[in-house]
């Protein structure tokens, strides 16, 4: 099995954000830029005390491996999955967030589970709060001689529907967390850039598990409603 070293550098502008109003992504020849359009359902209602709620854009995590499905290293990670940076947990890891791509990097943590705390977050320059309109990332890879396998997961909380209700029970094969849990689980989207194209849109190709207990992809896509359209279209282009 072949493996090699891919380094990047990464700049990112969440539009919609005071403090990358005035910031310009500016692509040179070579450059990979990976465009993220919301989809209808991109934000989410999370309740509140009071009944009041608020609109609530996904966590999700973009990610690269080589064409053997080994992990490389992660381009973006949204702040709250790559801090432990949860409002009100009390205690609650939430490992069903976005399970595959923690499976994927393998990194265990000091209480045995695979995402990062507070106190061994991600690295500052791949994380980033998550934005409320349409994102563009770019990334400047060395050494790109082979294909390219670009990976992303996405996920909103308490989204439930008929097939992973709220009144799951732990050991269910639909049970996702609880009333506090994912809901539906995070969906996972995937291309392979190959050296001289130009242009790949990412496709879903499945969901990851619900409780966050594998790494696992599961493909029956008909138990997911809302959750497919999260994202309207991953695109990324070689400029």
């Amino acid at each position: 099995m072949k493996k090699y070293v891919i380094s990047f550098v990464l700049l990112t502008c969440i539009f919609g954000f005071s403090s990358c109003e005035k910031e310009e992504l500016l692509f040179n020849q070579g450059d990979i830029k990976i465009e993220i359009e919301t989809g209808e359902h991109w934000l989410h209602d999370f309740p509140l005390l009071l009944g009041l709620s608020k609109k609530n854009p996904p966590q999700f995590a973009i990610w690269l491996e080589d064409k053997y499905g080994n992990y490389l290293s992660t381009v973006f990670a949204t702040c709250k999955i790559a801090t432990e940076g949860w409002q009100s947990n009390n205690g609650n890891r939430r490992k069903e967030a976005l399970p595959y791509w923690c499976h994927q990097r393998g990194v265990v943590y000091e209480d045995g589970l695979l995402l990062p705390t507070k106190a061994n977050p991600l690295t500052d320059g791949i994380t980033g709060a998550t934005p409320k309109e349409n994102k563009t990332l770019l990334l400047r890879l060395d050494d790109f001689t082979e294909p390219i396998v670009i990976k992303a997961e996405f996920n909103h909380s308490i989204d439930f529907n008929e097939f992973f209700p709220e009144n799951a029970n732990e050991g269910d094969v639909n049970y996702s967390g609880g009333d506090m849990g994912s809901g539906q689980p995070a969906v996972i989207y995937s291309g392979v850039l190959n050296p001289g194209t130009k242009e790949v849109e990412l496709q879903i190709i499945g969901y990851s598990s619900p409780d966050g207990s594998d790494g696992k992809v599961y493909t029956d896509l008909e138990k997911l409603t809302t959750a497919k359209t999260i994202v309207g279209k991953i695109k990324v282009t070689i400029e």
